[in-house]
């Protein structure tokens, strides 16, 4: 170690939330989750949030092309990405100028000087530069040479200015690996191996997180490194996982567990296409995956694919739903097992197509033409859509019905450490198809479930029709008497209310009853329960209650609404949720409501419970 490290204080900390911008040419997401993935195998307990422009190549320098990734890890249980960073890696003017406010007072700022120039300033937005102009005072800034750094550590290979300017993010990257008491070689192993076909690349890149590392080492502007302990984790075994990886891999242990193929019918979609490559990769898991021509495509194949026997799904964001409605509406007639993933943007029409938000939630449960329901669930954290997709799966083929599954861009593309749970400990979901043609009708129901059976075509004597047209109860012809039209309105309702009778009632975090409840459901969860449970610290009388089922609802829902004199409920919409457990529930429920392509803080949260308490 260098004389100049070991003088350096070494400080232990709790919790630390980093926050890397720059370009989203700046690679600062690949930086982000080298950071991630290093700090999951260091045993602490982590919270991303990754936050990138809309544009594919936005104009370089602008407020609008900036590219974020927030990471939030500690020794101590993390629920969210952090309200505030602790230190800003800036790698030019318009990334300090959107992300300072979210950096504490007193906080490390560690910008690239070399990214400070004047067309950069000016398409910032400054008319001086606030790296020397005095405005950053109140904030510890370091301002290094990244750009310059790179370029000396690289001049002896001859590589073009593009590939040398390409491979700075790793010089940020190990300062903050030498900072937080990092290792290098699991990313200087990913770089071996993502690179392998161009020893250049994999030469400049590790000579470049070596040279920032080293910079760390000897350089006199750090006057501290600090130390983040790991964690105190349920044991197991764990690896970083994204919300969509979560996702398809859940969808992928449905498959294993039914002993059925998986189909994938899909258009990409932002922030939903990273399911369809996820599940590309797994043929040897019987998955078939289909990019098709347009979303009516995308769910129409899938429901082909359940009529020949397999587990269908299809992908999309809310403006895919929207194109889908009808086949949604078709695979209810058809009452066949489909599994509807939306991961929710930020709208109306293309909207903020990278950000997230919650306002879905109407057009799952109600928005298709006619009396048409369909079971709604919400995962509430990256690693939980491994086992809401899961259940999703289990539910379609159960009931004979299409299930949508709710995720969103904040749980999609954020990540936390998942435990790798044991197959063994996942149900056997397998279905039972229809072979006997003795008594056999299309629309039969199962006493318990309603559904009716499910006979893969080609099985000798259980030849059948089906469509969009209403069907007779039992035979499954078509039907225009209004008296079977209200019967099947209602039978297919009630096979979805009777899911109620077959999920786990839900349980509240913290006391049974009191003075106010916070009701939330999704990608709320973390801050949310951060939140509740500060003010429990403090002695206040708040409870916390996360919903996964949306629709139908669990049984006891009502029961704990009532136990409590106020109920809040968080929405990253204009009150969706609140509205639907007014209609159901009578209860007067008091929202509080964010529509800004971001996800709640827990401090915003905190200040709504100490208004109403």
């Amino acid at each position: 170690m260098n004389k100049n490290s070991k003088n350096k204080a070494l400080k232990n900390l709790e919790e630390v939330t980093i926050r890397f911008a720059g370009d989203s040419g700046d690679g600062m997401q690949l930086t982000g989750m080298q950071f991630t993935s290093t700090t999951a195998l260091l045993g602490n307990d982590l919270s991303t949030l990754p936050d990138f422009p809309a544009e594919i190549r936005a104009p370089a320098g602008t407020l609008f092309g900036v590219s974020g990734f927030q990471i939030h890890f500690g020794s101590m249980e993390i629920n969210t990405p952090g309200d505030s960073c602790d230190v800003l890696v800036a790698m030019n003017p318009a990334a300090l100028k959107v992300n300072l406010r979210s950096l504490r007072d007193g906080g490390i700022i560690i910008a690239n000087r070399d990214g400070f120039n004047d067309k950069n300033l000016k398409l910032a937005g400054y008319e001086k530069n606030p790296l020397d102009d005095g405005s950053l005072d109140k904030y510890q800034l370091h301002a290094v040479d990244i750009t310059k750094l790179t370029h000396n550590a690289l001049e002896q290979l001859g590589l073009s200015n593009k590939l040398v300017e390409r491979s700075k993010n790793f010089f940020a990257l190990g300062m903050m690996y030498w900072m937080f008491s990092r290792p290098m070689e699991p990313t200087i192993k990913w770089i071996q191996e993502k690179f392998k076909k161009t020893p250049e690349i994999i030469e400049a890149n590790t000579k470049v997180l070596k040279a920032g590392y080293a910079f760390g080492e000897t350089t006199e502007i750090f006057a501290a490194r600090y130390e983040v302990k790991p964690a105190a984790l349920k044991p197991g075994k764990y690896r970083s996982i994204t919300g969509n990886e979560a996702t398809a891999w859940g969808l992928i242990a449905g498959s294993v567990k039914s002993g059925l193929d998986l189909f994938l019918g899909s258009y990409p979609i932002t922030p939903a296409s990273d399911i369809l490559h996820e599940l590309s990769k797994h043929k040897n898991f019987r998955v078939k995956t289909f990019q098709a021509e347009d979303e009516i495509a995308g769910i129409t194949s899938a429901i082909g694919a359940a009529y020949g026997g397999a587990i269908g799904v299809t992908t999309t964001s809310g403006p895919g739903m929207a194109l889908k409605g009808e086949a949604m509406g078709l695979a209810v007639m058809l009452e066949l097992p489909l599994v509807i993933c939306d991961i929710q943007r930020g709208g109306p029409s293309t909207g903020l197509p990278t950000k997230t938000e919650q306002a879905d939630l109407l057009q799952a449960v109600y928005g298709r033409n006619s009396e048409a329901p369909i079971p709604v669930i919400a995962s509430i954290t990256p690693a939980d859509c491994f086992l809401t997709a899961f259940e999703a799966v289990r539910l379609a083929l159960k009931y004979m019905t299409p299930v949508i599954f709710l995720s969103d861009g904040y749980l999609a593309n954020g990540a936390e450490p998942w435990l790798i749970p044991d197959v063994g400990s996942l149900p056997d979901i397998s279905p039972t198809f229809r072979t006997d043609p003795q008594g056999f009708y299309p629309y039969l129901r199962d006493e318990k479930t309603l559904s009716r059976p499910w006979a893969i075509p080609g099985t000798p004597g259980l030849e059948h029709r089906i469509g969009g047209l209403e069907k007779q109860h039992i035979t499954g012809n078509v039907s225009y008497d209004p008296e079977n039209h209200e019967f099947m309105v209602k039978m297919r309702q009630a096979k979805v209310d009777r899911i109620a009778e077959d999920i786990p009632l839900a349980h509240v975090e913290g006391d049974e009853q009191g003075d106010l409840l916070v009701v939330g459901w999704g990608g709320t969860y973390g801050a949310i329960r951060t939140a509740v449970e500060n003010k429990r610290r403090e002695g206040k009388s708040v409870s916390h209650l996360h919903l996964k089922y949306i629709c139908p609802f669990q049984k006891n829902i009502g029961e704990i609404l009532y136990n409590f004199k106020n109920v809040l409920v968080p929405e990253l919409n204009l009150g969706q949720l609140s509205k639907l457990l007014r209609a159901k529930y009578l209860v007067p429920a008091i929202t509080l409501n964010k529509v800004q392509g971001l996800p709640f803080k827990s401090i915003e949260i905190e200040n709504k419970i100490d208004e109403i308490l």
